[in-house]
């Protein structure tokens, strides 16, 4: 064996060893009223064979709370656990109380501001090259689901948050703008919710550098999809360095990686943390940082710490 075909063997190992405990906080699975590469079995499926602890999909038009609990009850070989999230979009009522108590109380995960409905979302997609891919063949399109108001949170949005602190959900800011995250997340403080999201500020959300090292002083994580910087993903706007500058502005230990994968056309999740992991040990950082940046941060934000025990605790003893 020559030398460069050993080192690109132990990176593999390397590889392998780190994707065991890993979670993926926002994965697009189907079904959907979009084109899905894999459904939620499938996912999970993947995800045990590699050793992931948890999966939490998100769906721009329903919770998959309900999917999480069949899967989970009916295939309890699969080692991966999966859990889900709801978006405040306009299929589920938009801000929508008694959706976001719903998925709390079976055992959802994450309540994301709106994606494909926030009013910036709407501005940005008029000029990027970004369509949805089911906005005008299967439902009407998107209408504006406001969040903040004059510079201040809405009540109808207070009271999400409400929720979100009472039931001990993550707030996840969705594609809100920039501005109008720091709002939502310093009324979400206010409020007592625990677990603040930064969603993607890489893409979409016209974050600075300087947003990402603020939001964080407040007591956020940031979580970067690994679609946007990955060679061979169509979803790539964003180089490698980006990447470093992000992990760099937010910190290793308060940054989570997701794949935001699942669609069409493209690698499935698991072969995206596969190569979020290359590239991570590329820019320089070692195992015990990625393993932060892949699982534990993760582990922490969504309360999964006993799922990454078990997973890892089972592959040690396979």
């Amino acid at each position: 064996m020559t030398r460069n075909n050993t080192a690109e063997e132990s990176m593999e190992h390397r590889i392998d060893r780190l994707l065991v405990g890993a979670i993926d906080p926002h994965v697009h699975s189907g079904p959907s009223i979009a084109p899905r590469g894999l459904d939620h079995l499938a996912l999970v499926r993947e995800a045990s064979q590699a050793g992931f602890a948890a999966v939490i999909t998100k769906d721009h038009d329903y919770s998959g709370v309900m999917t999480a609990a069949l899967i989970a009850a009916n295939f309890p070989e699969l080692r991966t656990r999966i859990y889900s999230a709801i978006v405040l979009n306009n299929v589920i009522g938009g801000l929508n109380p008694w959706a976001v108590e719903h998925t709390a109380a079976m055992g959802g995960k994450i309540a994301f501001m709106p994606t494909l409905a926030a009013e910036h979302h709407l501005r940005w997609e008029k000029t990027s090259s970004w369509v949805h891919p089911a906005s005008t063949q299967k439902v009407r399109p998107a209408v504006g689901v406001p969040v903040v108001e004059n510079g201040k949170v809405r009540d109808d949005a207070k009271e999400i948050l409400d929720i979100v602190a009472r039931t001990g959900l993550a707030l996840a800011s969705g594609h809100l703008h920039v501005s109008e995250t720091w709002v939502v997340f310093e009324e979400a403080k206010r409020r007592g919710v625990k677990t603040l999201v930064f969603t993607h500020p890489e893409d979409i959300v016209e974050a600075s550098l300087d947003d990402v090292r603020g939001i964080v002083a407040m007591g956020a994580f940031v979580e970067h999809s690994l679609c946007m910087f990955l060679d061979g993903s169509k979803f790539k706007t964003r180089t490698d360095e980006d990447l470093r500058a992000q992990i760099e502005a937010a910190g290793v230990d308060n940054t989570i990686m997701c794949s935001d994968l699942g669609q069409v056309g493209v690698f499935h999740p698991v072969e995206g943390f596969r190569r979020g992991i290359k590239l991570c040990l590329e820019l320089g950082y070692d195992d015990a940082q990625i393993r932060k940046m892949v699982s534990t941060n993760a582990a922490r934000a969504f309360g999964l710490e006993a799922d990454v025990a078990a997973v890892t605790a089972a592959m040690a003893a396979a």
